[in-house]
C-alpha cells in the first residue's frame, strides 16, 4: 500500500501515524540485529519503515535485500531511499523493478550525497542529475504504481547555505520553488532534514502551503543519542542549534545516558510542539537504535507496551500481492516467515475461506526455513544443546520451554512463550513430560474481548472465539492410546504422520476446519487460522527436518545426543488435535490416563 494513502486514511479519522528509519549496518551480526530491533519496533504498528540508500549506491544489494525482507518478513510497510550518485538509469530500473516484484510501493527519491571521497555531487554518465530527474523517470516509466517521497529542508538544502549566516532569502526561495517542482512532477509526500528548531519547521510548512504545495510534509525528527555524533550529523547537514540545545548540552556532554535523557525530553518536547499545531506524522531518524525512539512515542502517548494490538492473530503482509489474504493454516503459527517463503510463489492468496489448499501449491523447502540470525543460534546452543542421554530428557527439554524455563525453540521464530500459551502452560508442562512433545498449541477461548492482551485480534469492538488446538509429537505406542482414547470424546478430531508419510486420521482428506475467528461491527466473521490435511502434510516435512537441521546439528558429528534426535524424528508422529467444543470441552482430559 502506499504510504501516503495511509497518511490520508489516519487522517480522516484524525490519528496521528509515526514511522522509523533505519541505515544499513556494515556487519552480519549488524543485521541480524537490526532485524530483532525491527521486529521490536514494527510491534508498535508505525505507519511504516524506510531504509537507507548507501552513498554512491554502496550498499545497494543490501538495501534492496533489506527492504524485501521488511516488507515480505518483518511485513510492514517499506519506503526505500534511492539515490542517483553513481546510479545510470540501468541500475536505477533494476532496483525499481526488483522492489515492485517484491511488492514494495514505496520510494524515497534524492539526489544522494557525494561518493565517499568527493566534495561535492557529479553526475554519473547515464544517470540523472537531481532528485527531480528521478521522479519525473519514475512516474514516466511506472506510472501510478509507486508512491514516491521527496526531502525537503526547513533551512534548505545544505548545498545552499553558506557559513554560519545560513541561506539567502533568494537561496531559501529558489530552493522552495525547486522543492514544487518535485512534487508537481509525481511526488505525493514529503519528509524533512533533520531539525532542532520547531519554529524553523513550522514556517517551512506554511512557506510551502503559501506556494501551493499541499502534501503531508512528515517531520523528520533525530533524537540525541550521542553528544559526538550530535555535532558531527548537524555539522554535516549545516543544522541550527538553538542556544538553549547547547546550554543543556554542555554541562552533560561527557555523561551518554544523560545527553540521552536529555534527546528524549527534547525531542518529546518537539513533537508535543509539532502536534498542537495539527500535524498528524511524525518520523523518527532512529540511528538503528529503538529505545530514544520508543521513549519518545510513549511520552506522547502514542505507543503502550501493555496494549499492542494484533489486526490478526499473525502479522498482516504489507506485499502489494497479498495485502487481501487473511486466512492461514495454523501449522506455521510459530514460524510466519517460513510460511510466507513457502508461499512466497503463489499466484493468488486464500481470502474468507481456505479453499483448495492444494492449490496454488506450496514451495518446497529451501535452505531459507533453517536460517536463524546469529544471536538466536547463540539462544538455541546455550539452551538446546545439552547432553541428551535418553528420550526422557527430551521430554523434559519440551517440558522447560512450555513452562517459560526456556527461552527459544527449534520449532519457533518467535521470542520465548506467547501470551496465550501461558494461560495453559502448565498442561502443556505435563502432557511434555508424558512423551508427548508439544510444538504448537491455542487455548479454548468462548467471545472473549478483541482486544484482550492475551488472545485478543482485529481491534476494539469485537469478540473473539478459539477452539482448543495442541500440536506434538508422540511415539506409535502412545499415539495408539491416544487414538482409543479419543473415541470417548466425540468433539475432538486428530491428524496424524510419521516422517515416511504413514497417515492416520479421522476426518476426510479434504476437511478444513475454522479453529480461530472474530466477530466485529459492521464486519463478516473472520477466520484467520484453520487446520486442513493438505497442508498439514505440506508442514510435516518442515517440523520433522527440524529436528536434524534445527536441533541435532548444534550437536558435533558422532555426538550420541545426535542418535538420540535422529531416532525420535525417524520414529515419532507428528499429530495435530482440535477440541471442537469450545464451550465445554477441555482438550487435556484426553491425556489423563496415558
Amino acid at each position: 500500500m502506499k504510504v501516503i494513502e495511509k497518511i490520508r486514511a489516519a487522517s480522516e479519522e484524525g490519528k496521528v501515524v509515526f514511522s522509523f528509519e533505519f541505515f544499513p549496518p556494515k556487519t552480519e551480526d549488524g543485521v541480524d540485529n537490526l532485524f530483532d530491533r525491527m521486529e521490536r519496533m514494527v510491534s508498535h504498528n508505525p505507519s511504516f519503515c524506510d531504509i537507507t540508500w548507501g552513498a554512491g549506491g554502496s550498499t545497494a544489494d543490501l538495501t534492496l535485500d533489506i527492504s524485501n525482507k521488511m516488507q515480505n518478513m518483518i511485513c510492514v510497510e517499506t519506503m526505500m531511499h534511492l539515490t542517483c550518485t553513481n546510479m545510470p538509469v540501468e541500475k536505477i530500473d533494476h532496483a525499481l523493478d526488483t522492489i515492485k516484484a517484491n511488492g514494495i510501493q514505496n520510494v524515497l527519491a534524492l539526489r544522494g550525497d557525494p561518493p565517499h571521497g568527493q566534495d561535492k555531487f557529479v553526475q554519473v554518465a547515464g544517470g540523472f542529475a537531481c532528485a527531480l530527474d528521478l521522479v519525473e523517470h519514475i512516474r514516466a516509466k511506472y506510472g501510478d504504481y509507486f508512491g514516491i517521497t521527496v526531502a525537503g529542508y526547513p533551512e534548505a538544502h545544505p548545498d545552499m547555505i553558506q557559513g554560519e549566516g545560513g541561506v539567502s532569502l533568494e537561496g531559501y526561495q529558489n530552493d522552495l520553488a525547486y522543492l514544487k517542482r518535485k512534487v508537481d512532477a509525481g511526488a505525493d509526500l514529503i519528509i524533512t532534514q533533520l531539525f532542532y528548531d520547531t519554529d524553523i519547521y513550522l514556517k517551512f510548512v506554511n512557506d510551502c502551503r503559501q506556494i501551493g504545495i499541499t502534501c503531508p510534509i512528515v517531520p523528520g525528527i533525530m533524537p540525541i543519542n550521542n553528544y559526538k555524533g550530535f555535532l558531527r550529523m548537524t555539522g554535516f547537514c549545516k543544522t541550527k542549534i538553538p542556544l538553549e540545545i547547547i546550554a543543556a548540552l554542555d554541562p552533560i556532554k561527557d555523561n551518554e545516558e544523560a545527553v540521552k535523557a536529555y534527546g528524549v525530553h527534547l525531542g518529546t518536547e518537539m513533537c508535543k510542539k509539532i502536534l498542537a499545531q495539527g500535524i498528524k506524522t511524525l518520523h523518527l531518524y532512529t540511528l538503528n537504535m529503538e529505545k530514544s525512539a520508543l521513549a519518545i512515542l510513549k511520552n506522547l502517548g502514542l505507543i503502550d507496551d501493555a496494549k499492542i494490538s494484533r489486526s490478526l492473530p499473525w502479522r498482516r503482509p504489507a506485499n502489494i500481492f497479498r495485502v487481501k489474504e487473511d486466512v492461514r493454516p495454523i501449522f506455521w503459527a510459530n514460524r510466519p516467515k517460513s510460511y510466507i517463503s513457502r508461499t512466497h510463489g503463489w499466484d493468488q492468496y486464500p481470502r474468507g475461506r481456505w479453499g483448495d489448499s492444494g492449490n496454488p501449491s506450496y514451495g518446497a523447502l529451501s535452505d531459507y526455513q533453517f536460517m536463524r540470525p546469529r544471536s538466536r543460534d547463540q539462544k538455541l546452543q546455550e539452551e538446546w544443546a545439552v547432553p541428551l542421554k535418553s528420550v526422557e530428557d527430551v521430554h523434559e527439554i519440551f517440558m522447560n520451554f512450555c513452562l517459560g524455563k526456556l527461552k527459544s525453540s527449534p520449532w519457533s521464530e518467535l521470542d520465548g512463550l506467547q501470551p496465550e500459551t501461558k494461560i495453559i502452560n502448565e498442561q502443556l508442562g505435563n502432557v511434555n513430560m508424558k512423551g508427548f512433545l508439544t510444538i504448537n498449541s491455542q487455548p479454548a477461548v468462548n467471545g472473549e474481548k478483541s482486544d484482550s492482551l492475551s488472545v485478543g485480534w482485529g481491534g476494539p469492538g469485537g469478540y473473539v472465539y478459539q477452539k482448543a488446538y495442541l500440536e506434538f509429537f508422540c511415539s506409535k505406542e502412545k499415539l495408539n492410546v491416544l487414538v482409543e482414547n479419543c473415541t470417548a470424546f466425540p468433539s475432538l478430531t486428530y491428524i496424524a504422520v510419521n516422517k515416511d508419510g504413514l497417515y492416520l486420521s479421522n476426518v476426510g482428506l479434504n476437511a478444513v476446519n475454522a479453529v480461530t475467528w472474530g466477530v466485529f461491527p459492521a464486519k463478516e466473521i473472520i477466520q484467520p487460522t484453520v487446520v486442513d490435511p493438505a497442508s498439514f502434510m505440506v508442514w510435516k516435512d518442515e517440523a520433522f527436518e527440524i529436528w536434524t537441521r534445527g536441533w541435532a546439528c548444534l550437536f558435533p558429528e558422532g555426538n550420541p545426543s545426535r542418535k538420540i534426535l535422529e531416532q525420535v524424528q525417524s520414529s515419532y508422529f507428528l499429530v495435530s488435535l482440535v477440541d471442537n467444543d469450545y464451550i465445554h470441552g477441555d482438550l487435556f482430559e484426553v491425556f489423563k490416563d496415558i
